[in-house]
This record gives C-alpha cells, sequence and structure tokens, in this order.
C-alpha cells in the first residue's frame, strides 16, 4: 500500500545533500515552507544552490538558511523585497552567487524541467544584460534568446491538503510555483497542513498528483513568515 507519510520534518530533510539544488517554494510568505527550511538548517547541508522566487525576509525560512551559510548560490527574480537585508548584504560582500531570471521565465524554466523540455525561446530579456551570453535566434522577424529549463534535486513545498499518495491541493496564491517545482525535482518533499485520507480529495480539484510527490509530513499549526518577522524572531 502506497503511504508517502514521514514521521518529521527533520527526516524528511536527512538525506539532502551538500552541492544539492534545491527548489523551495513560496511567493514571498505565501506556501513559504518554513518548517521544512529549519528542518534544512538543522541539517546543515551546505554549498546549495537554492531556486526560489526571491531570497526572504527577516531571518527566518530561505532568509536564515542563506545567513546559516548554506546556501552558495541563488536562482530568483527578486533578490531585494521588504524585510531582505540578509542576502543583498553578502551579495554585495561577493560570498554569493545569483542567477537573476524574470518571473515568468523562471516559472516557464521549472515548467520545462518538470516536462523534460531542455530549452525554450523567449522575448523577455532580449536587449537587456541577462540576454548576455545566451544564444538568440529569429522568429516571424522577432528576435528571441534561449532559456535552459531547470531541475533540481530536490523540492520543499506546501500544501493544504494531502492523501497519503501524495495528491495535494493548495490555499490559493499559496499554491505559485509548487505544482511546477513537484514536477521538476527528482524528490518533492511536501509539508501540508492537513493529511486526509485517500478518495477525500475530489480527483477533479487535484492540483499536484501523487505521482510528483515523495514525501509527506504533516504540519497542523504552520508558522507565518511575516509575523516571525514582526516579532523578530530569528532561527536558529
Amino acid at each position: 500500500m502506497i503511504d508517502k507519510r514521514i514521521a518529521s520534518c527533520a527526516e524528511a530533510v536527512a538525506d539532502i545533500f551538500d552541492g544539492a539544488t534545491v527548489m523551495i517554494g513560496g511567493f514571498g510568505e505565501a506556501g513559504s515552507p518554513i518548517e521544512l527550511i529549519h528542518a534544512l538548517i538543522d541539517h546543515g547541508a551546505r554549498n546549495l544552490t537554492v531556486i526560489n522566487n526571491n531570497t526572504g525576509s527577516g531571518h527566518v525560512g530561505l532568509a536564515a538558511l542563506i545567513e546559516n551559510g548554506q546556501v552558495g548560490k541563488m536562482i530568483c527574480s527578486f533578490p531585494r523585497t521588504a524585510n531582505s537585508t540578509v542576502f543583498p548584504d553578502l551579495y554585495r560582500a561577493g560570498k554569493i552567487e545569483l542567477e537573476l531570471v524574470p518571473q515568468g521565465t523562471l516559472a516557464e524554466r521549472i515548467r520545462a524541467g518538470g516536462a523534460g523540455i531542455p530549452a525554450f525561446y523567449t522575448a523577455t530579456s532580449v536587449g537587456t544584460p541577462l540576454a548576455d551570453g545566451k544564444k538568440h535566434e529569429i522568429f516571424d522577424g522577432q528576435e528571441f534568446v534561449q532559456e535552459r529549463g531547470l531541475k533540481a534535486d530536490f523540492a520543499l513545498i506546501k500544501s493544504l491538503k494531502a492523501d497519503r499518495y501524495g495528491n495535494l491541493i493548495y490555499n490559493k496564491t499559496a499554491r505559485n510555483f509548487a505544482p511546477i517545482m513537484a514536477m521538476a525535482a527528482k524528490c518533492a518533499v511536501v509539508q501540508t497542513q492537513q493529511f486526509v485520507e485517500a478518495g477525500d480529495i475530489d480527483p477533479e480539484v487535484v492540483v499536484t498528483p501523487g505521482i510528483f510527490v515523495n514525501r509527506i509530513v504533516t504540519v497542523a499549526n504552520p508558522a507565518q513568515e511575516s509575523k516571525l518577522v514582526n516579532a523578530g524572531v530569528t532561527y536558529p
């Protein structure tokens, strides 16, 4: 009988290795798997390449992972947002790498990686420094830039509900990058707020089918990044 439940966040991330590429869901705090990220901090894997929409806020979650010296490179769209000081300071000091990717291009690179598409063309970065060193082509009289699909060793994502097979649904915008990250990673690790029995999720509303999910851990009362930041919480 298929049962993808894992007893704890620590166990769920225990095999993330030094140098791994890790996709982390979230659009700001919406959909950010705080407990899985903190478990990864406790685990201690280093020199990670992290793919996320941004670089976190305050001194918790992704920002804490970066501050703890575990991330060697960020691939993201918004390296500096409100309450983000950790990454900008480290980047200016030359202590972390950045690959800046327009948000729509980032989403499509992840989707392409999950769909087995090695590369695609987009007009988004034409004429900007982000197109430097990349292949250019003309289609129907318009210039396009080649972008490569993104894949990862692991994805850490957050869902609203999951069953033992790994079928997932999300809470509104907390869905964001999670479905395509689950597809693009060799191992998708999910923290879910609610675990339900098989059959309790209407198949017509499943967003991420269980075939793309490897591990599920229940976090019934997940932390909210903004509340932690406002309270001045730091991790670890």
